[in-house]
């Protein structure tokens, strides 16, 4: 059964935290930055999409940036290069 927004934004169905440099596979629905955060991939169907959702890959997001897959999508995983984001499950 498909989510509306208002259970993706309230992380109607929980969170994990992400603050290493490990490749976190997890099916989300978005990610919301904690800090100034670059990203080195960013997968849906285990494909990476970096580009499609960051238009200058090498320069950190800033905190407080939510992104959200497109397509009614989910991301399949993310890796940092450095910083912390907060996956909405």
């Amino acid at each position: 059964m498909a989510e509306s927004q208002l259970e993706t934004m309230s992380a109607f169905q929980g969170t994990y935290i992400v603050n290493d440099t490990t490749d976190a596979v997890k099916d989300f629905d978005g990610l919301l930055v904690l800090e100034d955060t670059v990203f080195t991939t960013l997968k849906v169907g285990g494909v990476d999409q970096l580009s499609s959702y960051i238009s200058t890959t090498a320069t950190a997001v800033k905190a407080g940036a939510f992104i959200r897959p497109t397509g009614g999508d989910k991301f399949s995983s993310v890796q940092l290069t450095s910083g912390s984001v907060i996956l909405i499950l």
